[in-house]
């Protein structure tokens, strides 16, 4: 085993796991994929440490504690078509795309786009779709979607996420204003008719041009 392997297996075996992500799916899936492929050159030596990692544009990695439990909320099968708000250096991207058959991935920040893009060809992972735009209120283009990961968080969850779902389509958001947020799973069991599970607490940056809640000023 090499050093990155070790690590790998480190990151599942003491960050992952230990976050109640027992899906044997995920952590294959996640000890299998080179993370070291997505993190920007200067930070190559914490590729698998458990803190956020800069990429740009003020953003960050999703802790991989968060992606697995996400991941794993999302209960993801092989002919799913999913959407992906945010791909960032298309780390989960990558994950979403072993897993479903299409992954539609939009960001805001076409280097972003451009550097997904390039990560994915060199691992030749080729069913995804990557566009450039705003999807902080929702992206429909391709829907209804079996699932939908988004990266960033939001003040309010718009109801165009949840309508885009097909029936007993999966959706897994971080919700909330800072410091506290919470991640949740939204899965549609009817026309009209949506469940919610919260998963875990967090604080992570919102999605640019986020919707934000209405205050009353008196």
């Amino acid at each position: 085993m090499t050093n990155v392997e070790l690590a790998r297996f480190n990151m599942v075996e003491q960050q992952v796991r230990p976050w109640d992500v027992l899906d044997s799916q995920v952590l294959e899936l996640m000890e299998a994929m080179p993370r070291e492929a997505f993190v920007p050159q200067a930070y190559q030596n914490v590729a698998y440490a458990d803190i956020d990692i800069p990429i740009g544009h003020g953003e960050v990695m999703l802790a991989p504690k968060y992606v697995g439990r996400m991941l794993q909320a999302l209960n993801l099968q092989e002919g799913d078509v999913a959407l992906e708000v945010g791909c960032g250096t298309g780390y989960v991207t990558a994950l979403l795309a072993k897993t479903c058959r299409e992954v539609y991935s939009v960001d805001i920040h076409q280097a972003f786009v451009d550097t997904t893009a390039k990560n994915l060809a060199t691992l030749d992972i080729t069913n995804i779709t990557l566009e450039t735009g705003d999807a902080a209120q929702g992206w429909d283009a391709h829907g209804p979607y079996d699932a939908i990961f988004i990266t960033g968080s939001l003040p309010v969850l718009p109801e165009a996420f949840q309508k885009s779902l097909n029936r007993g389509g999966r959706l897994v958001a971080i919700v909330g204003d800072s410091p506290v947020m919470e991640a949740v799973l939204i899965t549609r069991t009817g026309i009209n008719e949506w469940s919610q599970e919260t998963l875990f607490e967090t604080d992570i940056k919102h999605l640019e041009n986020a919707i934000k809640p209405q205050r009353f000023v008196f």
